[in-house]
């Protein structure tokens, strides 16, 4: 049986869900190849990114790995993200714990975005407070970049709360630290509008709600090379689904194969799915 590249990749993640020999019986009954090296799966980032734009949060782990080679990958694919671009552009660090400037390539520092003209007369607060419309907030909320510009517009906002379209703008941030952004607001607009940007509360929200599974399958296959520390998350939350609907059975692992390069629906529904046939 012949499979897509991302059929191979979604079906081998959910394999290393189940035991080992689970994992060897099924390769050899559908001709699945052995797992890859990580070092063999950046050749298919580009092609993750391009099928259509990630969960914001996904491109935040990626960044956290603080890897100036991901980083340059993720450039093209932040879009019309200011304040991704500008970080990027300036070598801002993501990963916990890290303050060091990283490497950055001439041509991304070339193509940071404009300083706004109201954080020059302003400041970072004070063009905040002045953002009357979403575009001037999205201009002013570009420039908070850093963890201590998070802890000034905190300290801000507890002071004397930011206007609506600030909080919006920063509240969408998918680096927006999350006390933040519950300071922010818990209106369902909020909510709402968190969903539409993207941004998840982690891993195992992405693997168990987000489609279709194969796509969302293949990204986390390459999760040991784009964000590990992250990774675990969602294979702990898919692994008992795997181990109750499909365990050792090959029939069910067969079906599972045949679905996966055509289900539209997301991960714990195509193994459930595969489960009942047989």
């Amino acid at each position: 049986m012949r499979y897509s590249d991302t059929d191979r990749q979604a079906v081998g993640f959910l394999l290393g869900l189940a035991d080992e020999d689970t994992g060897e019986r099924i390769r050899a009954r559908t001709g699945l190849p052995r797992r890859e090296r990580p070092r063999a799966s950046r050749a298919r980032i580009d092609r993750i990114w391009n099928w259509k734009p990630l969960p914001a949060s996904v491109v935040i782990w990626v960044l956290e790995q603080d890897d100036p080679e991901l980083n340059a990958l993720a450039w093209r694919f932040v879009g019309p993200d200011l304040a991704l671009r500008r970080a990027l552009a300036r070598g801002v660090p993501f990963g916990p714990g890290r303050t060091k400037a990283l490497p950055v390539r001439p041509v991304h520092q070339q193509q940071e975005p404009d300083v706004p003209e109201s954080y020059v007369r302003h400041g970072l607060v004070g063009a905040l407070r002045e953002a009357a419309s979403m575009a001037s907030a999205r201009a002013a909320g570009s420039m908070v970049l850093t963890r201590d510009d998070w802890e000034t517009v905190g300290a801000a906002h507890d002071e004397l709360p930011l206007p609506g379209y600030a909080r919006w703008v920063l509240s969408v941030r998918p680096d927006c630290p999350p006390a933040l952004r519950g300071r922010f607001g818990s209106h369902p607009k909020f909510t709402h509008r968190l969903r539409q940007a993207g941004v998840l509360d982690g891993p195992a929200r992405y693997a168990t709600t987000h489609a279709p599974a194969s796509q969302v399958l293949e990204v986390l296959s390459m999760g040991h090379v784009l964000f590990p520390a992250r990774v675990r998350d969602a294979e702990d939350a898919l692994r008992p689904l795997v181990r109750d609907h499909l365990g050792g059975r090959e029939e069910a692992w067969a079906v599972l194969v045949q679905l996966i390069g055509t289900f539209h629906g997301t991960a714990p529904e195509l193994v459930t799915t595969a489960g009942a046939i047989v």
